[in-house]
């Protein structure tokens, strides 16, 4: 029985992919790209300036075009045809910079490309040609029904050989690199180097994800590649036809994951949800929400973490006005926002809010391996902060306490503690105080480090 299963299964996965490869690849395209850049780009200072050889090297390099006039570089990339009149997708790294975008198909024509819109946020580019005829194009899937283990085709150009496929599975799902907006398919699907903005498709021949890069020591595939996926594309690409640009939603906090401990500091039945840290100017303020409050859900949908929250936001409509279900010393609270526009938002400067003075008191105090000190002119003068800065600095940390091991460092300012302002040191016993009386192992602390804040939950067992 055994041995009838496992012939079974290799049966299955050498089952030929050649009846869909055959299908799709008229859609899938190669992408050469022609920059002009400055001359003398390459490494310099092949000998140590002043040596008796330099006045040689320049003239080699000068002889061998590789002076200081300007000269072209290519690149090479690959895309998809999303519709037959010539839209195409690929990845906004092939063609960033590109002075020209020459698309060759794969039946053996060529045509010049212009720039529709990018998107850095997801790496994601959309294109446009023209054609005398229909051209051959494939459609988007549903990247949230693709499973682990389901068969995936990747398809592109890579190392500038031309057309190529391969096949794999789907390794794992939802990975996050390094943007804000991420949702990446892992796969082992070879994917080399101008693979990038290549499709990745289902066994129904529908693009699931686009190729966008490697996880590799040596710049070469290794069996783990990531394939931005098809359901955050498919917004981009319809914002950037439609606009030329994207328009995510703005909500305007500063936010952070809730932790285990954070949790019991605020009383919370579980560590669910997005902390907000701060509220500048913005939607979030005009609708009344607080640093301290947790977002445990948005536009009815529950809020898991910071990177959900962040990206249910950037998907919603521009101006919408959305429910925002928050968690506020211990109660829930439903408040209304409308949203404004992310793109704006980071392009502005925001305007300083000077405070009321206080008068300095300088003292020291250790506690829960910090040794603080009320802010003073002195001090802040120290820590290059603004004269409206209040709270209280932390001069040293012990290395052996929670407090470094949650990464509190000298120059930090405690703004908040058990979410009530500190200024004074006795702000900061009572806040303990406080929280001891009511049963809480921790109190949660607002940390500013460089003017940016996040939140810190310290026990306070042994607080004195």
């Amino acid at each position: 029985m055994i041995l009838i299963v496992a012939q079974s299964l290799m049966g299955q996965a050498q089952e030929s992919f050649a009846n869909l490869a055959e299908k799709i690849s008229p859609a899938v395209v190669n992408i050469t790209t022609s920059t002009t850049v400055a001359g003398r780009t390459g490494p310099q200072g092949i000998v140590p300036e002043g040596s008796p050889f330099e006045d040689f090297f320049r003239d080699f390099q000068d002889r061998n075009g590789e002076g200081d006039r300007p000269r072209r570089s290519s690149a090479l990339g690959s895309g998809f045809v999303i519709s037959e009149d010539g839209y195409i997708v690929t990845n906004n790294h092939v063609i960033e910079g590109a002075d020209e975008v020459l698309i060759e198909f794969f039946e053996g024509f060529e045509l010049p490309a212009t720039i529709v819109g990018t998107d850095p946020n997801t790496d994601i580019a959309l294109l446009k040609v023209e054609s005398d005829t229909p051209l051959k194009f494939v459609t988007f899937g549903d990247s949230d029904t693709a499973r682990v283990g389901d068969w995936v085709m990747a398809m592109g150009n890579p190392l500038g050989q031309g057309f190529s496929v391969s096949a794999g599975i789907v390794s794992a799902r939802n990975r996050a690199l390094s943007g804000t907006y991420d949702d990446y398919i892992q796969t082992d699907a070879a994917i080399n180097r101008g693979n990038s903005g290549g499709p990745l498709f289902n066994m129904n021949g529908d693009v699931i994800g686009v190729n966008t890069a490697i996880l590799s020591p040596n710049g070469g595939s290794i069996g783990i590649g990531f394939s931005m996926a098809s359901n955050v594309v498919t917004r981009v690409i319809d914002q950037l036809q439609e606009f030329g640009e994207t328009r995510r939603g703005w909500l305007g906090v500063r936010i952070q994951d809730v932790t285990e401990d954070m949790a019991e500091a605020l009383g919370l039945a579980s560590a669910e949800g997005a902390l907000i840290s701060d509220v500048p100017e913005g939607p979030a303020m005009d609708a009344g929400l607080q640093a301290g409050d947790v977002i445990i859900s948005f536009d009815g949908r529950d809020v898991e973490d910071t990177r959900g929250l962040v990206r249910q936001v950037g998907n919603t409509e521009v101006g919408k006005a959305v429910r925002v279900v928050i968690n506020r010393d211990g109660a829930t609270q439903t408040l209304m926002v409308t949203l404004g526009r992310r793109e704006e938002a980071e392009s502005s400067v925001p305007a300083s809010q000077p405070g009321p003075d206080v008068e300095d008191t300088p003292q020291s105090m250790d506690l829960m391996g910090l040794t603080l000190s009320p802010l003073t002119t002195e001090i802040r003068e120290q820590l290059e902060l603004p004269e409206t800065a209040k709270g209280l600095a932390v001069m040293d940390v012990d290395e052996t306490t929670e407090a470094f091991e949650k990464g509190l460092r000298a120059g930090d300012v405690i703004t908040e503690a058990g979410q009530s302002p500190v200024l004074a040191l006795t702000d900061l016993e009572d806040r303990i105080a406080e929280a001891k009386e009511a049963g809480r192992k921790s109190i949660l602390l607002l940390v500013r480090r460089a003017g940016d804040p996040r939140f810190v939950a310290l026990n306070i067992a042994d607080a004195e």
